[in-house]
């Protein structure tokens, strides 16, 4: 009798367990007895580890011994810091740390030195460490909706950045340490600060996608004509009264967009001395032709 007791209360107590909070994965594995190395996947490219909405306000110990990883996604937690140790898993090639509460980067991130894609996007950034420059292998760089004003001058050494989001900051003017990064091809200062753009643009020969939507510029600067990659300039939202009449070198420009997803010329929301409003909603031929027409006039 005492026997089945026991069992009974013991089939209960499981019942109990089995219906609690279930535990994240690293933490059950660790639970469990189980290596950590456990919690690793090996895909085709890349040996990868997502830690993704686990509730973490703090990285966990073992994570620092994973040296194997190269692909390590620890967004939408609660993580204030990164410790130094980071520069430990020197073999990353993907870091995913958008969605947490991050004030600053350890200067040991410039200890990745196989590191192309960062993902800082959406923490509490006033500044960037200047160590990063020293990730040169750095290809796609977000570092969207943080408080950051400006980049170290270090950034030139970026050569290899492709694609920068600087996206929801405090930026007044354009750092001109990206005016040296010729590999960019995109380019998003959109939700900023920003009341001109440096004649400087003119340099980022291979830029196709240029976002600088809802800033307070007040005209584009002609240089940017030259641009002949351009393929999607947004400058919606703004406080552009003329447009330069070299506009129309810009030939990738395919149309009047609309939609934020479109290519094309973004030109809406802006309060556009007359004729333009009427030109604009002719399409591009018709703002294109008006402004060749109007330049060989002048």
């Amino acid at each position: 009798m005492g026997t089945e007791h026991s069992k009974n209360k013991e089939r209960r107590s499981m019942v109990f367990l089995r219906k609690g909070p279930k535990l994240p994965a690293w933490e059950d594995a660790l639970l469990a007895g189980r290596e950590p190395k456990s919690l690793l996947k090996r895909g085709l490219r890349y040996v990868s580890l997502s830690l993704i909405m686990k509730g973490m306000t703090s990285t966990p110990d073992f994570l620092w011994g994973l040296h194997e990883v190269q692909k390590l996604n620890l967004s939408r937690n609660q993580l204030v810091v990164i410790p130094p140790s980071l520069g430990k898993l020197d073999r990353l090639v993907v870091l995913n740390l958008g969605g947490n509460c991050l004030k600053c980067l350890p200067k040991e991130i410039g200890l990745l030195r196989n590191l192309k894609v960062l993902f800082v996007n959406m923490n509490c950034l006033k500044e960037v460490p200047a160590e990063l420059s020293l990730c040169r292998k750095l290809e796609v760089l977000s570092l969207s909706h943080n408080c950051i004003s400006q980049l170290p001058l270090s950034f030139t050494d970026l050569t290899s950045l492709r694609k920068l989001n600087l996206s929801n900051n405090r930026f007044v003017q354009i750092p001109l340490c990206i005016f040296a990064l010729r590999s960019l091809d995109f380019l998003h200062l959109g939700s900023n600060k920003l009341e001109n753009i440096a004649e400087s643009i003119q340099y980022l020969v291979n830029l196709q996608i240029f976002i600088v939507e809802n800033n307070n510029i007040r005209s584009l600067p002609r240089s940017l004509c030259y641009i002949s990659t351009l393929e999607l300039l947004n400058a919606d939202y703004n406080a552009i009264q003329t447009l330069p009449d070299d506009l129309y070198l810009l030939r990738r420009l395919r149309r009047i967009a609309w939609n934020p997803m479109d290519k094309g010329l973004h030109i809406a929301h802006n309060p556009l001395s007359r004729p333009l409003p009427e030109v604009v909603e002719g399409g591009l031929d018709v703002l294109f032709n008006y402004l060749r027409d109007k330049k060989e006039r002048n």
